[in-house]
C-alpha cells in the first residue's frame, strides 16, 4: 500500500554513495542543497518544529491562562483519554452530532460536487467548436484569484436571507417571503450554502482538469469514433483512464482539504456552530480548543488526531488507485 507514496521520492545517497561519487557529481550535490536550503530552513522551523512542540504539548496540561509562572504539569494519555471520549466529537445523536461526524457528512455532500463539476465545465471548455473558449476560461478561474474572505463576504451578502439579491429575485419571480431560503441560518439550507459558497473557487481544478483534457491523444478519439463509440464510450473508455491521475489529484486535495473545512462557518456564522450546533465543524472545534477556550494541550492531541485521520484516508486513496488511475507506460503488476 505504501509503494505509491514511496513513488517519485527522491533516494538520499549513502554516506558510502557519497564518498564514491565524482568531484562532479559532490559538487552538484552541494549546490543543490544550497538552492533548496531556504525551504529546509522553513520547513524545520516553520514545520517540523511546531510538529514536535505540539506533539509535546499533548502529554502535558498546558493552558494559556496558567501564565508564564507556572510550570506545565505532565498529563500523561489523559488528553487521549479524553479525546476518544468527548462527545463534541463522536457524538452520533441526533440534534448534537459530534464535529468529526458533522465533517465526514458535510463531506459526503460537497465532494462529489467539488469534482465532477469542475469536471464537467473543463469537458466544455475542452470543445474544440466552442466560441469565446479563452473568455469563459478566464470568466470560470478569476474567481479563485479573489481572496477567499473577501468572497465569502461576498456571498454572505447575497445569500441574506432579508436583504440579498438572491431571495429578492426569487420573490420577484412569485415566490413568498415565507417560502424563500434562510441560507446559512437554516439547518436543511447550510450544507447546500456552504456548497454554492466553495463553488465559487472551482476554477483552478477546472483548469488542470482542462490541462489534463488537452493531453489527451486525439488519435484515440478518432480510433473510436471509426470502432463506432458513441460521446459516454469514448469518455468512459479513453477519457476518464487518460485523465485518472488528474482526478486522484484533486480527489486527494479535495479529501485533506474537507477535513480542514473551516473558514467559511467561521466567517459566515462566527464559529458558532449555529444553526443548531450542524456548522461546529471538527477543524472549527479544534480552533476553538486552541484560542476561545485556550486549552493548549487538548488543542494539540485534537491536531494529531486530525493528522493521523488524514494521513488513513491519503494511504487508503493511494492503495486503492492501483485498481482505477492508469499512468502511461505503467506495467500493473
Amino acid at each position: 500500500m505504501f509503494q505509491e507514496l514511496q513513488r517519485g521520492l527522491p533516494k538520499l545517497p549513502t554516506l558510502r554513495a557519497y564518498r564514491e561519487m565524482t568531484p562532479l557529481k559532490r559538487r552538484e550535490m552541494r549546490e543543490g542543497l544550497l538552492f533548496i536550503s531556504p525551504w529546509l530552513v522553513g520547513f524545520l522551523i516553520f514545520t517540523l518544529l511546531p510538529m514536535v512542540a505540539s506533539l509535546i504539548f499533548s502529554f502535558l496540561d498546558l493552558k494559556i491562562t496558567d501564565g508564564i509562572t507556572s510550570a506545565p504539569k505532565f498529563a500523561g494519555l489523559d488528553n487521549y483519554v479524553q479525546l476518544f471520549q468527548d462527545p463534541q466529537i463522536w457524538s452520533l445523536q441526533s440534534g448534537t452530532r459530534g464535529s468529526l461526524w458533522i465533517t465526514i457528512f458535510f463531506g459526503i455532500i460537497a465532494l462529489p460536487v467539488g469534482i465532477f463539476l469542475p469536471l464537467g465545465i473543463a469537458l466544455l471548455m475542452n470543445n474544440r467548436h466552442l466560441k469565446g473558449q479563452m473568455a469563459f476560461r478566464s470568466a470560470f478561474y478569476m474567481p479563485y484569484i479573489i481572496p477567499f474572505v473577501a468572497a465569502v463576504f461576498l456571498w454572505g451578502g447575497m445569500l441574506n436571507p432579508e436583504t440579498g439579491w438572491i431571495n429578492r429575485a426569487l420573490m420577484a419571480l412569485g415566490m413568498p417571503r415565507e417560502s424563500v431560503p434562510n441560507w446559512a441560518n437554516d439547518i436543511n439550507w447550510v450544507y447546500p450554502t456552504y456548497v454554492i459558497m466553495g463553488i465559487w473557487g472551482i476554477g483552478n481544478a477546472m483548469l488542470i482538469f482542462l490541462a489534463g483534457l488537452q493531453g489527451v491523444p486525439t488519435e484515440l478519439y478518432d480510433a473510436a469514433k471509426v470502432d463506432g463509440a458513441n460521446a459516454w464510450q469514448s469518455f468512459r473508455k479513453i477519457t476518464f483512464p487518460m485523465i485518472s491521475p488528474v482526478v486522484f489529484y484533486i480527489l486527494v486535495l479535495s479529501v485533506v482539504g474537507l477535513f480542514q473545512f473551516f473558514l467559511i462557518p467561521l466567517v459566515v456564522n462566527q464559529g458558532t456552530g449555529r444553526p443548531g450546533g450542524a456548522t461546529m465543524f471538527f477543524n472549527l472545534y479544534l480552533y476553538k480548543t486552541f484560542f476561545t477556550f485556550q486549552n493548549m494541550s487538548y488543542g494539540a492531541t485534537m491536531a494529531w488526531l486530525l493528522f493521523f485521520l488524514i494521513m488513513i484516508v491519503t494511504v487508503f486513496l493511494f492503495g486503492t488507485a492501483r485498481y482505477w488511475v492508469y499512468y502511461a507506460g505503467e506495467r500493473r503488476s
